[in-house]
């Protein structure tokens, strides 16, 4: 089973929790025991698995992100001033795959799953959520 959930961004780098929707679309599934992949469509977007207790973990995320990976110094920024937001997106990386146990994702209490925006705002983004079945 695969479907697209898209979101709207109204930052230009932040992390935007999509956990619920994941864990619709494997609940709609019916699978009980497989993996469900959650992949960014976009360059200059990425999924991370990360603690979602409060915002300080996914703001440390983007500080972070900001010190390693400065905006205004790349190569690419000739083309359309967005070098930072491929490597961002880069290291972190398009995609996640988290177990299906039970019918219900793997995840533990902690872990949420979040899209990586770091070349927003955009009115669109899309994430590919695709659940194999292992039965």
């Amino acid at each position: 089973m695969q479907q697209i959930i898209t979101i709207k961004t109204n930052f230009h780098n932040g992390l935007v929790d999509i956990t619920s929707q994941v864990e619709q679309i494997v609940s709609a599934s019916g699978v009980k025991e497989g993996l469900v992949n959650v992949y960014a469509q976009g360059a200059t977007a990425a999924i991370m698995i990360q603690e979602n207790w409060d915002d300080s973990v996914q703001t440390d995320v983007v500080t972070l992100l900001k010190k390693l990976i400065p905006n205004g110094i790349w190569l690419h920024d000739r083309q359309d001033g967005n070098g930072d937001a491929h490597l961002k997106a880069g290291i972190v990386g398009p995609s996640e795959t988290i177990p299906i146990i039970g019918g219900k994702m793997g995840l533990s209490t902690w872990q949420n799953i979040f899209f990586c925006e770091f070349d927003g705002p955009r009115n669109e983004r899309r994430i590919a959520i695709t659940v194999i079945s292992n039965d």
